[in-house]
């Protein structure tokens, strides 16, 4: 079974929201499906259900590998990089 090879290296205790929302998404005037954050620099981004898709561009432009939902009630976390779930 396939691992993140990223998880070790995550900063403890986890970063602070940044936002509430996909700020990127709110100066764009479209609304997200779900929020990501990312658990390397606290940055919240929409999903990939989204229209503009800002979590995994965040991952492209920074290179912060893991990001966990930012929904109520769910704490699933994500690898772009190992494509895997935490």
């Amino acid at each position: 079974m396939k691992q993140c090879t990223h998880a070790d290296a995550l900063p403890v205790p986890e970063p602070k929201p940044q936002s509430e929302t996909c700020l990127e998404c709110l100066a764009a005037g479209t609304h997200p499906v779900q929020l990501r954050l990312c658990l390397y620099c606290g940055h919240v981004a929409c999903c990939d259900s989204s229209p503009l898709r800002h979590a995994t561009a965040h991952h492209k432009e920074s290179g912060h590998p893991v990001m966990r939902t930012y929904e109520p009630g769910e704490s699933w976390r994500w690898c772009f990089v190992d494509h895997v779930l935490l």
